[in-house]
């Protein structure tokens, strides 16, 4: 009989009262005294765990490490908390890992050495402190995401203010040379001069006039404003438009190549969709394409799909910079020195794909580009 169960009475009246569980152990790591908490906590009878070893409230991974610190520590034998900031786990009768702290104290009695543990369960704050640090992760990145969009959206606002600077600039300026030439031709010899800047000024104007639907486009596109039409129409009359007005910004020896197999083809589409499409692809293989080069439209008719292609000759897209090539005022590098908003292929795009269509592309730099929209033969709104 040990002195605990001798003075069971005053230990008792001094440990049931603790919430803490209460674990006496002596210096052979034989469990002598405890307390209804303790036993609580780790599932077992009352007096179950006396004469047990400490082992048998400690993960079986531990128990050589925790050997080596308890020798250690009765050497030292002063009073401190156990782990010195290790995660230390208890061991159920069950099986049952949870997270547990321990204060460590040791003391003598009746010539003996003992060392009493305070043992504290804390599952229910680590749990808590675990979905604080998740909620904190989540918070940081949610704020982190907030702050690289705004990062984004001030690039891109840079980028736009940068972008309508430069093309307006560049045709105000064509214009207001042409209307001061202009005003010094007044002799009657002179018209065919006049005519020039004539046709100057309204070249500049309609294509001031593409930029502004091009950012009224966005603007519709992004407040969901958008009506389509779907109706029957030719496609042969969609497409001589706009070849036509295509024909009108040809470099010289350019040629456009017009499909031979469109006369019957009727499409049941948006029409003006299709041609804001096929106008921009058109109108991009002239810019990107070099003097006596052909640009080439080809009709082909799948089992799904009514197809066709935009296909020329000039610059390409560096493949490392294909992916962005639908993104919003995105131009590749080899064209930053051309005239354009980067804003044209984003709206084609959506506004194809809104009508359940696709547009894709297959580029080499130096090749040339083949553009391709697939109409559903079954179209949708």
């Amino acid at each position: 009989m040990n002195v605990f169960e001798k003075n069971s009475n005053i230990f008792n009246l001094l440990s049931e009262g603790i919430s803490e569980g209460i674990i006496l152990v002596n210096t052979k790591q034989e469990i002598v005294a405890t307390n209804s908490s303790a036993e609580e906590m780790f599932g077992y009878n009352k007096d179950e765990l006396i004469g047990k070893s400490l082992d048998c409230i400690i993960p079986k991974r531990f128990h050589h490490k925790h050997s080596d610190h308890f020798s250690s520590f009765m050497e030292k034998s002063e009073k401190r908390k156990m782990g010195n900031g290790r995660d230390l786990s208890g061991l159920r009768k069950n099986g049952e890992e949870f997270p547990v702290e321990a204060g460590l104290n040791p003391f003598a009695l009746y010539g003996n050495t003992y060392v009493m543990a305070l043992v504290t369960d804390i599952t229910d704050r680590k749990n808590y402190t675990q979905n604080l640090e998740q909620i904190v992760q989540e918070r940081t990145k949610q704020l982190t995401d907030a702050l690289e969009k705004e990062k984004e959206l001030n690039e891109l606002k840079t980028r736009f203010l940068s972008l309508v600077s430069h093309e307006f600039k560049t045709p105000l300026s064509s214009i207001l040379t042409s209307v001061t030439l202009f005003s010094k031709y007044k002799e009657t010899e002179q018209q065919e001069k006049r005519d020039k800047h004539v046709n100057i000024i309204k070249s500049k104007v309609k294509q001031l006039d593409a930029i502004l639907n091009d950012f009224l486009s966005v603007e519709r596109l992004e407040s969901g404003k958008v009506n389509y039409s779907i109706e029957e129409f030719p496609l042969s009359r969609l497409v001589n438009e706009v070849v036509y007005d295509a024909n009108m910004l040809l470099k010289t020896g350019q040629n456009i190549r017009y499909p031979d197999n469109i006369d019957e083809v009727l499409i049941t589409f948006d029409e003006k969709t299709l041609a804001l499409a096929l106008s921009n692809l058109l109108h991009n293989a002239v810019k990107y394409s070099s003097e006596d080069s052909i640009i080439k439209i080809l009709f082909k008719v799948e089992k799904e799909f009514l197809i066709l292609e935009v296909i020329d000759e000039g610059i390409g897209i560096p493949e490392e910079q294909q992916k962005h090539i639908f993104d919003r005022y995105f131009r590749a590098e080899n064209a930053l020195l051309i005239q354009g908003t980067g804003i044209g292929l984003n709206i084609v795009k959506q506004h194809l794909e809104n009508l359940g269509a696709i547009l894709t592309f297959i580029s080499e730099e130096n090749i040339g580009s083949t553009f391709t929209i697939q109409i559903p033969k079954a179209s949708k709104i």
